[in-house]
């Protein structure tokens, strides 16, 4: 795990140091453990080292006999299989990244499906003079390029490449428009003009610094369920948790898992029990004092059935006003989703005890854990197309036109994932996976966590597990009203005090809440550059004077967006709480 960059140059000479040098620089928070750096001929790789596997020895880039050499973010966790599958190579570390750089020698692009795990890499093949880029499957990784006369550059993070020089910070009216209506931005376009996202599974083929090839490897299989008795797939379904957990405990540095007591976090602790029998560390955020529910008593009741130590870690409401900017400047590629408000402070507690975390992202997606899965899986005609809603829908806040386009890409993202001979639940299932599981889900917690130097692993993201779960008959993941209903059923086996047949609550953070107690922001957030361009005069007063349940996700939007466009467009400190930097200068 760490950051990555690097650069081609069009005309063949040396990328110039000094760009490297802020490249570097911008990523430091992602790999506090090291710093390598290779220039060959007209290109130039970086990474910053978060050491999680030969702590020692697998310094980056890493080198083959002929000079060839990689850099890369993640883990590849089926690395001691790949190895043992090379009898005649020599392996000059003991890190996961440098099995790729052998099979892409050996096997040209086609490497990629052979690796098992977590990735962005970059590959420079020396002889053939181009360097290769490529994202795993599901997009847990971030990667992102940005192009012009003197080349392609890649990094880690957007912010990267705006700090290094190479595009300058301007908003992307689509990508914003999408980010305020559905809180996160779709496709590969950026909410920055210049720069895209590399696609999850996609490889790419740079040569004098440019794109010469794209290939594409899914993270789902086409075609419909495939049959089979419960009792069966139950016992398939736990060889594969158990193997991909265990798979995703590889590692030389001590870890431990989020546990929200929900389904699939309790799926996770189930299955480290079964593989640690002592020793398991689990961190539970709760909010003390506010309307929601709080999950850290029956979190903690799970912790102790299975001997796990259990650290609850409280967000108030102070810790929202002054936490909220820091977490607005982690968040370079804007997912206005308010469970990275938790998730940034359990990584903050978390790295003091860990440098890796397990936990149940996926888990939704692949079993069929949403509404919208259930609607979509009614019979015909009670069956209800996938859609997304708008936070500004009806509420005459925006300036006109500003709103218009933002489902097109959404809506190309569902198009393309239908059909395939998939049933309508399979559809919703995929259209998840490529739209809202990388850019809002993935996102969040890459940026949350590497912004302490914390690895995060998500077990139910592993291709084989996930191959498995999407095939599974509709009725497997939705019955009686009730979605993943083969994960309950396992976890009522495994962990049965998860109590999984029980209505859960959805997760809630009570942004809401904490806005209505300061009616002082409102005007503060209206006065706000990047506010002022987009909202109708008042009608930010208004609205923060109003802030309730059916306003109070709009209200949370845009002073997130306030704040994220005070650091990464205007350039300002995010040093402060809300109210001092908002207040700043007006």
């Amino acid at each position: 795990m760490c950051g990555i960059a690097g650069l081609m140059t069009a005309d063949g000479t040396a990328p110039a140091a000094d760009i490297l040098d802020r490249l570097a620089e911008a990523l430091a928070h992602r790999g506090p453990d090291g710093r390598g750096r290779r220039v060959t001929g007209s290109v130039g790789l970086i990474q910053n080292r978060l050491s999680i596997i030969d702590l020692k020895g697998g310094r980056q880039p890493i080198l083959d006999e002929y000079g060839n050499a990689i850099v890369a973010n993640g883990e590849i966790y089926n690395y001691l299989e790949l190895k043992a599958a090379m009898p005649e190579q020599r392996f000059a570390t003991g890190s996961d990244s440098e099995p790729p750089l052998h099979l892409h020698r050996q096997r040209g692009l086609d490497f990629i499906h052979a690796l098992r795990g977590m990735y962005a890499l970059a590959i420079h093949d020396v002889a053939a003079d181009r360097l290769i880029l490529s994202r795993d499957p599901f997009g847990i990784k971030p990667l992102y390029l940005a192009e012009g006369p003197w080349g392609l550059a890649f990094a880690s993070e957007p912010a990267a490449l705006i700090a290094a020089g190479l595009v300058k910070p301007h908003v992307e009216p689509q990508a914003r428009a999408e980010l305020l209506q559905m809180q996160f931005t779709s496709g590969t376009d950026t909410i920055f003009t210049g720069i895209r996202r590399l696609a999850p599974g996609e490889t790419l083929v740079v040569e004098r610094g440019r794109i010469v090839e794209s290939r594409h490897r899914a993270a789902l299989p086409p075609g419909p369920p495939v049959k089979g008795q419960p009792e069966t797939l139950l016992e398939r379904l736990d060889c594969l948790l158990t193997e991909t957990v265990e798979l995703h405990q590889r590692s030389d540095v001590p870890y431990g898992m989020f546990l929200s007591g929900g389904i699939d976090s309790s799926v996770v602790l189930a299955l480290m029990a079964r593989l640690n029998p002592t020793g398991i560390l689990a961190f539970t955020a709760g909010f003390p004092g506010t309307g929601v529910h709080d999950e850290r008593a029956h979190a903690r009741a799970l912790a102790e059935s299975v001997g796990a130590r259990h650290v609850e870690v409280e967000f108030t409401e102070a810790d929202f006003w002054d936490l909220l900017p820091k977490i607005a400047a982690c968040m370079d590629d804007p997912a206005a989703d308010y469970a990275c408000l938790p998730t940034y402070k359990l990584a903050r507690e978390a790295v003091k005890d860990v440098k890796v975390i397990l936990s149940g992202e996926g888990g939704d997606e692949l079993f069929a854990g949403y509404g919208r899965h259930r609607h979509a899986a009614r019979p015909w005609p009670f069956a209800r197309a996938m859609r997304r809603n708008g936070s500004f829908d009806r509420l005459d806040v925006l300036r006109a036109g500003l709103g218009d386009g933002w489902r097109d890409r959404f809506a190309a993202v569902q198009r393309a994932e239908s059909g395939q001979d998939r049933t309508r639940l399979q559809a919703a299932q995929a259209t998840d996976c490529a739209d809202w599981l990388p850019h809002d889900l993935l996102t969040k917690a890459d940026r949350c966590l590497m912004a302490h130097g914390i690895e995060g692993r998500v077990p139910f993201l592993d291709p084989v597990l996930a191959e498995f779960a999407f095939r599974l008959p509709d009725r497997m993941k939705i019955r009686d009203g009730m979605g993943k209903w083969l994960l309950r059923r396992w976890l009522d086996g495994a962990l049965p005090q998860a109590r999984p047949f029980e209505k859960k609550r959805g997760f809630t953070v009570p942004v809401a809440e904490w806005i209505a107690r300061r009616p002082e922001i409102g005007p503060l957030v209206a006065r706000q550059p990047g506010i002022a361009e987009i909202c109708r005069p008042g009608a930010v007063e208004a609205l923060f004077a109003g802030c309730g349940k059916s306003t109070g996700f709009a209200c949370w939007t845009l002073l997130f967006y306030a704040l994220w466009h005070r650091r990464h467009i205007l350039g300002l400190p995010a040093d402060g709480d809300v109210a001092a930097l908002l207040g700043d200068g007006l």
